[in-house]
C-alpha cells in the first residue's frame, strides 16, 4: 500500500517571512505554494514532514496549521455539514436571547458547560429554555435582524464546496426560527434543528420534540453521507462544541471551529485564528 505525501497548510491573518522559513525548514518541505486567500494569508508545503516542533511553533506563532494528504482534491467533497451557533454564525442565539431580558449570565453559564461535555445537552436546553418562559416571539426577530452576524468566511466556504457540486446541511441544536433563515439565506441544501413551542406569541418555555441532540444531528449526517458520498467521495463535518463530536467523529475530514479544547483534540484539523474559508485550503 502506498503511503500518500503530506503537505503542510499554514494560515493565519499575517504569516512573516522568517517564520514561513523556519517552519518549511523544520518540516523538511520540498517547495512553498501561495495560496489565494480573500481575509488572510495561506500557504501549502509540499512533501513535508510530521517533525517535532512543527505545531509548536505554529501555535507559538498564531498560525493553522494542518497536515493534509497532497491528493486530498476539493473535487471529492461531496457533503458538507456544520453546526450553527458559533460556527455558522458569531453568537450563541440562546445567550443573547436571553440578554433581551436580562438574564443572560445565568443562561450563558449553562450554554458553556454543555459545549465543554459537562451536562447533558437535553438537560441544559430544557433548563435555559424554561428561562425564557413568558418572552414575546417577536424577540426573536431582534435577535436575528440586530445581533446575528455570519462568522467571517462563511459564505465564501460554502460557495467554495458548492462549486463542485457538495451538498450542504445546517445541524444544530439550537432554533428552527434562525436555521431556516439562514437556510434560505445561504441555500443550504437541508436543516435539522429545534422548534420552540409558542402560544399567543410568546414563548412557552418549552421545547417541542424530538430534541435534536448529539445523537440526532449525527444521524442526520450520516444519513446524507449514504446518499451523497460515493467510494472515494469526502463528508466534512464542522462544529465547535461537544455536542458535535459524534457527527464529527463520523466524518471523513472533520474541522474544528474555533472550538472548546475537548472538540480540537478530536479534529481532524482545526481553525482557531482564521474565518471558515480557511477550511478550502484543506483540499488542493
Amino acid at each position: 500500500m502506498t503511503i500518500p505525501t503530506m503537505d503542510l497548510v499554514l494560515q493565519a491573518p499575517a504569516i512573516g517571512g522568517d517564520d514561513l522559513k523556519a517552519i518549511a525548514e523544520l518540516a523538511d518541505g520540498r517547495s512553498i505554494e501561495v495560496l489565494v486567500a480573500a481575509s488572510h494569508q495561506a500557504y501549502r508545503i509540499a512533501c513535508a514532514k510530521r517533525r517535532p516542533g512543527v505545531a509548536e511553533l505554529c501555535v507559538a506563532r498564531g498560525i493553522d496549521c494542518a497536515f493534509v494528504p497532497s491528493d486530498r482534491t476539493r473535487e471529492r467533497v461531496r457533503v458538507v455539514a456544520m453546526d450553527m451557533d458559533s460556527t455558522l454564525i458569531t453568537i450563541e442565539c440562546i445567550d443573547e436571547i436571553a440578554d433581551l431580558v436580562g438574564i443572560k449570565p445565568q443562561v450563558a453559564v449553562i450554554t458553556a458547560s454543555a459545549m465543554r461535555g459537562e451536562i447533558d445537552f437535553a438537560e441544559s436546553l430544557a433548563r435555559r429554555v424554561a428561562l425564557l418562559a413568558g418572552l414575546p416571539v417577536t424577540a426573536l426577530d431582534q435577535v436575528y435582524d440586530e445581533r446575528l452576524l455570519l462568522s467571517p468566511g462563511a459564505e465564501r466556504m460554502l460557495a467554495g464546496f458548492k462549486a463542485v457540486g457538495a451538498r450542504t446541511l445546517l445541524v444544530s441544536g439550537g432554533f428552527t426560527y434562525f436555521t431556516d433563515r439562514l437556510a434560505e439565506r445561504l441555500g443550504f441544501d437541508d436543516t435539522a434543528s429545534n422548534s420552540l413551542e409558542v402560544v399567543a406569541g410568546k414563548l412557552t418555555g418549552r421545547v417541542l420534540q424530538p430534541i435534536v441532540d448529539a445523537p440526532v444531528k449525527a444521524a442526520r449526517f450520516a444519513n446524507m453521507r449514504r446518499k451523497y458520498v460515493p467510494e472515494g467521495g469526502i463528508a466534512i463535518a464542522i462544529g465547535d462544541g461537544a455536542n458535535d463530536l459524534p457527527m464529527m467523529k463520523a466524518a471523513d475530514v472533520s474541522i474544528a471551529y474555533r472550538a472548546k479544547p475537548v472538540v480540537r483534540a478530536q479534529a481532524t484539523h482545526s481553525i482557531d485564528h482564521c474565518g471558515l474559508d480557511a477550511a478550502l485550503h484543506f483540499f488542493a
